[in-house]
């Protein structure tokens, strides 16, 4: 049966929303996780476990688009998938698990927002696939300067551990930018299943992650029942469902637009953490936060600059 176009927005939407809530609670899950396994076990579970997944997913639909193949035959499609393996996946995935080790799962989830700016600064400068209005520029100098007042430079005369985990959040933030924009260069418009699409993705990342497994992942575990869900709930769930979501959104909304998903994640992330774990801030941290949710506005096109002397003639004239 045929979607109807108001039925096709509608399941889109509650996608988009979905990610936002499974995502923003995956820093929750990865610092209870923490309490049990090292970061490279939870960035390594997360991906066998999302390939896992959806390769199962993939093996019982069959999924095809105009009766073509279930996976791609090109060699340079199976490339791209490698990059965005990397660059979406097994680097932001290790940086975040690492980070949590020193900041807290709040503030990492607000460093998770700040992928809108850079992925509207990689969509056009490096990929060209979309261009720059004024706003948008300031609002990318906006988001810039919000991260500096997050990050609090002013509290640091050395390299510390907390300063280290918030560099490394922000680390993965540019890696899902360059991911965003890489895909919808290269992989976005190719008639490749949204499942199909997600499983190449993670299960390729997956892969990585068992080539790697004597570097991050043979070390002895402690694990609880807390632990065990957390880590399912990270892999099945949070990079295996919602990344056949993302690509859906993705594709019906563009690069841009569906980065704005990290709007909800750092409320979902930032309330958890402090229901959950009771964690605290200081007074930059919100602060930072509340200017790189004021850039991203601008850069989504959310907000508006009136032009200087607008209303000085709407005044005049009135």
């Amino acid at each position: 049966m045929t979607q109807t176009p108001a039925a096709s927005k509608t399941l889109v939407a509650a996608q988009f929303l979905g990610m936002g809530l499974i995502w923003g609670a995956s820093f929750l899950f990865m610092k209870i996780a923490l309490d049990g396994v090292s970061f490279g076990q939870i960035a390594w579970s997360r991906l066998v476990l999302g390939g896992s997944t959806l390769g199962l997913i993939v093996l019982v639909t069959r999924p095809r688009i105009n009766k073509g193949p279930v996976l791609p035959r090109e060699g340079a499609v199976w490339l791209h998938f490698l990059v965005i393996a990397f660059s979406g996946c097994v680097i932001p995935h290790l940086l975040f698990a690492w980070a949590e080790q020193y900041v807290s799962s709040s503030l990492a989830s607000i460093y998770n927002a700040v992928t809108p700016i850079m992925t509207a600064l990689m969509a056009t400068l490096a990929f060209r696939v979309e261009k720059l209005v004024r706003a948008q520029v300031a609002g990318i100098v906006l988001g810039i300067i919000g991260v500096v007042v997050i990050i609090g430079p002013w509290q640091y005369s050395s390299l510390t551990g907390d300063l280290w985990g918030q560099l490394a959040c922000l680390g993965s933030a540019v890696c899902y930018g360059f991911t965003f924009g890489y895909t919808r260069r290269f992989l976005s418009g190719r008639p490749i299943h949204a499942s199909t699409f997600a499983f190449l993705n993670i299960g390729i990342a997956g892969f990585i992650m068992l080539l790697l497994t004597p570097v991050l992942a043979w070390s002895p575990v402690v694990l609880t029942w807390p632990i065990v869900l957390c880590l399912l709930a990270l892999g099945a769930l949070g990079t295996g469902l919602a990344y056949i979501w993302n690509i859906n959104v993705l594709r019906a909304w563009g690069p841009t637009n569906a980065s704005t998903v990290t709007y909800v994640t750092p409320v979902v992330g930032v309330g958890l953490g402090v229901l959950v774990l009771a964690e605290t801030f200081s007074w930059h941290e919100p602060t930072g936060a509340l200017l790189v949710l004021l850039g991203i506005l601008l850069t989504q096109k959310r907000l508006r600059l009136r032009p200087f002397g607008v209303r000085g003639r709407a005044a005049a004239s009135a």
